[in-house]
């Protein structure tokens, strides 16, 4: 998991692939969800997608983001075959659509996802 967090704080996504396998695991694991495989090494994939789905969040009951509503948290179906999670940022929460793309961006070290 440190690997995920070192590239994030370098400006670059990564994704766990299975040596077993071959699928994409997201959210970092240490043994992958499809076969069980526990080689799983961080890869860099390109960080562009589409929305899956989303919601809007208008009342956090979370520290850090109380006071910062409405945001937008969104499944992301990465081009790699992955599909991760993170906020959608740079876009008014009523212009978020599914199928909408995104690209990466990094604030605060974490992996957010804006209008491609």
């Amino acid at each position: 998991m440190d690997a995920y967090w070192a590239a994030c704080a370098r400006g670059e996504l990564v994704i766990q692939r299975c040596t077993a396998c071959g699928r994409r695991v997201h959210l970092p694991a240490a043994a992958c969800p499809w076969c069980g495989g526990d080689d799983l090494p961080f890869e860099p994939v390109g960080g562009e997608g589409v929305v899956h789905t989303f919601t809007v969040v208008h009342r956090s009951f979370v520290g850090e983001f109380m006071g910062r509503e409405p945001y937008v948290l969104a499944w992301v179906d990465l081009a790699e075959g992955a599909r991760v999670l993170g906020q959608v940022v740079e876009c008014a929460p009523e212009r978020v659509r599914i199928g909408m793309p995104v690209r990466v961006t990094f604030r605060d070290e974490l992996p957010q996802w804006r209008p491609a």
